[in-house]
């Protein structure tokens, strides 16, 4: 029966992991065991030059997933691949993953729009390019990453005034 196993690598080494992983299905002829192979990712917008891009993050820095029928061929197949450091589990038995969890760790059980992530800090310095306070300058006051929304503090008036704006609203100074 297969089923999902989580192997450590050295991070950063993910991609390569796999790809020699499924090399090495392939040239031992064991792909009736090892199905699948996959480095967990998920899509992040980012704000960059007050462009919002898309950039595909890896979500389990160091891990790999791989989907398997667990027999000792292909425990030692996997094991004494490049840059694998073993099972995630006891010592020599890897624990498979529930169905919960890898429908959460392969994103499976809704269409989740893009997170966006901040590339701005506490207390930066601001210009507001859009908006009912456009061209006003501000020092950033709190991030809020599930909204997409900064609270600027404003000098209107001699009074600072904290003003919540979209990422896309502002530019650093």
């Amino acid at each position: 029966m297969y089923r999902w196993y989580v192997i450590n690598t050295y991070s950063g080494h993910e991609n390569k992991v796999k790809h020699n992983l499924e090399h090495r299905v392939e040239s031992m002829g064991q792909s009736h065991r090892v199905r699948q192979v996959v480095v967990p990712t998920e899509q992040v917008s980012e704000i960059k030059d007050g462009q919002k891009i898309q950039v595909e993050k890896r979500t389990m820095p160091g891990y790999v997933l791989v989907q398997m029928e667990m027999t000792d061929n292909a425990w030692g197949l996997v094991k004494n691949t490049p840059g694998v450091t073993g099972f995630v589990g006891p010592r020599d038995t890897p624990v498979p993953l529930t169905k919960p969890e890898v429908d959460r760790l392969l994103h499976r059980e809704t269409a989740e729009r893009p997170r966006t992530q901040a590339q701005f800090e506490i207390g930066e310095s601001v210009k507001i390019i859009s908006g009912p306070l456009s061209d006003f300058s501000g020092e950033i006051a709190e991030i809020n990453e599930d909204q997409s929304k900064l609270k600027v503090l404003v000098s209107i008036f001699g009074r600072e005034t904290p003003s919540e704006v979209g990422y896309e609203q502002v530019k650093k100074l």
